[in-house]
């Protein structure tokens, strides 16, 4: 019996190359129906074409379907893949501009805008989470049966969204092992031959830690440490050390998101939010040469590598066909309901660690991380959390996220719940279902 996957989500055309190639080339998944909702006219068909072509050159028989109509490509899945954000860019700003101040010299909360953490943290997950709710009416209808693969932002708190409506949710966010912080970084430092590294991580999304680095047998993680405490991979990284004796793992800037102001962290004021215009038009130059070409023809097969050369690290369909397939496999940084995963941590935290399934089941041995690791892993998934439920229109989860993200600490907690319900009001387009004018 063929399987039926739903995309969904305005970043689903960026990833669409690497999703196919997963499915049909490296899944070798035949008559599998990919649905992909998009509601731009003109985007349809260009998604169509590219689709069209990547299915023939595969010659597993199924295909692909585009539709403006999200009922019609939820209908019958078995997995939905969301990859949505909505209107992130433009309401971050936004928020940014509301969060400055004119006063010569006071910033205000700028110090706030951040895209997981704080108070701009907060409005980005009920803006994210209202969408979620909504498709997950839809799903209800459609497919209330289906595996979520997750990639919406913020991580820990779209993936609570999910969880708590009753959903099996499993969410990869910005992967902890790339980047200036990431497991290959220190892998290359410590001059680790891939074949050789051993590497896990634990945390949570966006805010995970290094528990294992090893050279086959050799346990490179002291040594790393102690670069960490000579001050050799940053302040931040220097200070968290000496704070949880541990190693971030993934950009520091992401977990510094969680954590109060610090002297030394500037939140990005100009974050990328998908794609840039220039990258998308670059995209769909590629995907329209491979959908008049061919995905055989030389011209095809050329655009088609370029495609898969700017594809975002994360596998969202090996994950999926795993699931799905009841394989078994180890797949890292992977968020999901904690149950006893990490232990230190309530059964209902969203914790990342690496998946190791077997004949489809989590069989993940229990991680366990310093003590004083441990407690703000536990606050900073208590604020997750809280605000998931605040998206849902928990107007009490929304009071006591203000009186206890650990972000906002060393603020004045009433003022910061003033300037969150002033910034609901500047959203009421968007959060007016959830949030209506008391």
């Amino acid at each position: 019996m063929s399987m039926k996957f739903a995309l969904v989500g305005q970043d689903i055309p960026m990833l669409l190359p690497a999703l196919l190639a997963d499915l049909l080339f490296a899944g070798k998944e035949s008559g599998a129906e990919v649905a992909v909702h998009e509601p731009n006219a003109a985007m349809r068909e260009v998604l169509q074409g590219y689709g069209d072509a990547v299915f023939r050159r595969a010659g597993l028989g199924g295909g692909l379907r585009v539709t403006g109509d999200r009922k019609e490509a939820l209908a019958g899945a078995e997995c939905v893949i969301y990859a949505g954000d909505p209107q992130a860019a433009s309401r971050f700003f936004m928020d940014r501009s509301a969060l400055e101040s004119d006063q010569e010299d006071d910033p205000g909360l700028t110090d706030q805008a951040r895209v997981n953490g704080g108070i701009e943290g907060l409005m980005h997950a009920l803006r994210a989470g209202g969408e979620i709710l909504r498709l997950c009416g839809e799903m209800d209808e459609c497919c209330p049966g289906a595996l979520v693969v997750n990639l919406g932002q913020p991580a820990a708190r779209t993936a609570a969204v999910f969880l708590d409506r009753g959903y099996r949710c499993y969410t990869l966010g910005r992967t902890p092992m790339k980047g200036a912080s990431g497991v290959d970084t220190y892998a290359k430092r410590m001059r680790i031959a891939p074949e050789n590294l051993k590497a896990d991580t634990a945390g949570l999304p966006g805010f995970a830690f290094l528990t294992e680095l090893k050279d086959g047998t050799s346990d490179l993680l002291p040594k790393l440490k102690k670069a960490a405490a000579d001050g050799e991979l940053g302040n931040l990284s220097q200070r968290w050390l000496a704070w949880w004796d541990a190693v971030p793992a993934g950009d520091v800037t992401d977990l510094a998101e969680f954590l109060p102001a610090q002297p030394d962290y500037i939140p990005e004021a100009k974050p990328e939010f998908g794609e840039t215009v220039e990258k998308r038009k670059e995209r769909i130059l590629y995907m329209n040469t491979v959908r008049e070409q061919g995905a055989e023809a030389q011209e095809g097969a050329m655009a088609q590598l370029l495609l898969l050369s700017k594809a975002p690290p994360i596998r969202p369909m090996r994950l999926a066909l795993a699931l799905l397939r009841k394989e078994t496999a180890e797949i890292p940084a992977v968020a999901r309901r904690n149950g006893s995963i990490m232990p230190q941590l309530p059964a209902e935290a969203v914790v990342e660690t690496t998946l190791r399934l077997e004949n489809g089941g989590d069989r993940t041995e229990n991680v366990r991380v310093p003590e004083a690791l441990a407690e703000i892993l536990t606050e900073v998934d208590a604020a997750n959390r809280l605000a998931a439920k605040a998206a849902a229109g928990d107007r009490a989860a929304l009071r006591e996220y203000a009186e206890t993200d650990p972000a906002l600490g060393g603020l004045d907690r009433l003022y910061c719940m003033d300037v969150i319900s002033a910034l609901i009001r500047m959203n009421q387009d968007i959060l007016g279902q959830t949030f209506p004018e008391e």
